[in-house]
């Protein structure tokens, strides 16, 4: 088992092996296939000891200070298990059905709560999601229940909303070879709410439209016209 030290932290052991196999990871991409067990562990501890110096940079006194003395290890741990767990842990296991049935009419998932950090502030992305699915003979179905664990687990990164919806829909589009989907977030900022210009009221929304959604304007508005009844 690969050891870390003063000199050879878990995190550069990990970095290591992205490293060589060519891929990238960014604050959005999942690392997970380049962690061993027990790993984990020693990377939440690794981030422990450093936050500790971030806190020890802002000059706080963490020693005597009863209510941060443990701040550095809840940190660490709401990242690597909570906020920031679409990086480490692998995507959720999904079970496809293909489409007996042969459903070919508009599937609306939503609203589905999304959470998640800008990965230029670390601040919280507070949302909505809403997907649509055109499904075709040759289509995949997945239970209901899915579109909200895999939307958590793309979100749970540090995340640029117009990436994040991106990459919700191609992981759909790999998964259940729809003839169409959809997808709309309306998310708050809150490195707009609590910093720079510090504007409240502000939202951001975005979409995604692929296949049938794109080239059908009449299913697009019916999906739309859907998602924004109260």
């Amino acid at each position: 088992m690969e050891q870390n030290n003063e000199n050879n932290y878990i995190s550069t052991v990990i970095r290591q092996r992205v490293q060589q196999s060519g891929k990238r990871f960014f604050a959005n991409d999942n690392i997970a296939e380049f962690i061993k067990p027990g790993e984990l562990e020693q990377l939440q501890a690794e981030v422990q000891s450093k936050l500790v110096d971030v806190l020890n940079s802002l000059v706080i006194d963490t020693e005597n200070d009863h209510n941060t003395q443990e701040t550095a290890k809840r940190v660490a741990k709401m990242y690597i298990q909570e906020v920031f767990a679409g990086r480490y842990v692998p995507m959720p296991e999904l079970t496809e059905f293909p489409n007996i049935e042969k459903l070919n009419e508009l599937i609306i998932v939503g609203p589905i709560t999304v959470r998640s950090a800008c990965s230029h502030h670390l601040c919280p992305i507070m949302g909505k999601c809403w997907i649509g699915i055109m499904p075709n003979e040759q289509s995949n179905l997945i239970g209901l229940s899915k579109y909200a664990r895999l939307a958590h687990w793309v979100m749970q990164r540090p995340q640029i909303q117009e990436e994040a919806v991106v990459q919700l829909s191609d992981l759909l589009i790999e998964k259940m070879n729809p003839d169409g989907l959809a997808v709309v977030m309306k998310a708050d900022h809150f490195c707009m709410q609590w910093r720079g210009v510090k504007d409240i009221d502000s939202k951001m929304i975005n979409s995604v439209m692929r296949g049938s959604f794109l080239r059908n304007s009449d299913l697009r508005k019916e999906f739309l016209a859907l998602i924004d009844q109260k």
